[in-house]
């Protein structure tokens, strides 16, 4: 299948949502990092493509023809280039929301108490899946916190400044008839004129709220899609 959907929104930018919407609309599946998670073996091919800018692309998005949320996004263009009839959507939403989101969720992901330290460890020494779930949650904070944000994403105007740049990058980037930039607050009018599809009678599922996270992470290493 050829990938028909790219996402270049960063992550907590209601990117679960958007998968889930554009699965409702026909699309037949939409890669995001719940899927790396649930199969981390499939993390060799973001490694090529972050070493080389390019990798198996059939092998990676066999039974995929859409991508949002990481690990996509930060290969926008490549993608791009390997699909170039694609539209590119980049999910947006009050930075100061995105902000806090992010560093409730991700920011905090794994183990902070010595209790909770203690029992990962347990886990990476009698569960092999265990180590590659916990390699790709460290190749997107290479990626994202190291990269993206140079090592300051706790610097908050220095955060805002790369979350400017980023939106900027991409609008400069994308064909205006090839881009929908897109919160996801707004439903399913400006996604599906953007489609030239119906909308739906159903409403926009709106999910992956910071307050479930912590319940979702634990199931996505046992590999268990939430």
């Amino acid at each position: 299948m050829s990938i028909k959907i790219i996402g270049a929104g960063f992550p907590r930018t209601g990117t679960t949502t958007l998968k889930r919407s554009l699965e409702t609309l026909g699309f037949k599946r939409v890669y995001h990092m719940k899927e790396l998670l649930v199969n981390p073996d499939m993390l060799t091919y973001w490694k090529t493509l972050d070493e080389t800018g390019t990798t198996d692309w059939e092998s990676l998005y066999r039974d995929f023809d859409g991508t949002v949320d990481f690990p996509g996004y930060p290969w926008y263009k490549e993608h791009m280039n390997q699909y170039p009839d694609a539209k590119v959507i980049l999910t947006i939403r009050d930075f100061e929301s995105w902000y806090k989101s992010v560093t409730n969720t991700v920011f905090t992901a794994g183990p902070q108490t010595p209790g909770e330290k203690i029992k990962m460890m347990g886990k990476l020494l009698t569960s092999s899946r265990a180590r590659k779930v916990v390699s790709c949650i460290k190749f997107f904070k290479k990626i994202f916190f190291a990269g993206e944000f140079e090592g300051r994403f706790q610097d908050k105007s220095y955060a805002q400044a790369r979350w400017d740049a980023h939106i900027e990058e991409v609008k400069n980037t994308v064909p205006e008839d090839k881009l929908l930039v897109y919160d996801v607050r707004d439903g399913w009018k400006p996604l599906c004129e953007f489609l030239g599809v119906p909308e739906p009678s159903e409403p926009l599922p709106h999910l992956n709220k910071k307050e479930n996270f912590k319940e979702m992470l634990p199931k996505l290493m046992k590999g268990q899609m939430v």
